[in-house]
């Protein structure tokens, strides 16, 4: 085959590609996407950095690294809160460690029950 031939033929599967995902209008919408993603990052953002002093904001990040989907969680509460106006001033590291305690209290904890009789008499002698 012909460096021609290969042209073609890769151009020919590019067009197919592009078909196949909507055209060159697909970066257009990704770009938008991204785009607004970043527009509500920074509005959350700002809303916390308006709600939580420095060490409150330090325990979110903690608490963001240690467990993600919680952290997420809470910083959609705690803007919940502010655009509702739930909350009238900056909120410090106890009265967040207050808000996750109410937080906790409301999801329930799963427990493992071992039954050791169970275990016990079962034995491997026989």
């Amino acid at each position: 085959m012909a460096d021609d031939d290969l042209a073609a033929i890769r151009a020919k599967r590019m067009a197919e590609l592009q078909a196949m995902r909507g055209g060159g209008g697909g970066q257009d919408q990704q770009k938008q996407q991204e785009e607004r993603i970043k527009q509500m990052e920074d509005m959350k953002n700002g809303i916390l950095s308006q709600v939580l002093d420095q060490e409150a904001r330090a325990r979110l990040n903690t608490l963001m690294i240690a467990k993600p989907e919680k952290g997420r969680q809470v910083e959609a509460m705690l803007c919940q809160m502010a655009q509702s106006g739930q909350l009238g001033s900056k909120l410090g590291e106890r009265d967040l460690k207050d808000l996750l305690e109410r937080f906790n209290d409301g999801k329930s904890s799963s427990k493992v029950k071992f039954d050791r009789r169970r275990a016990a008499l079962d034995s491997d002698e026989d």
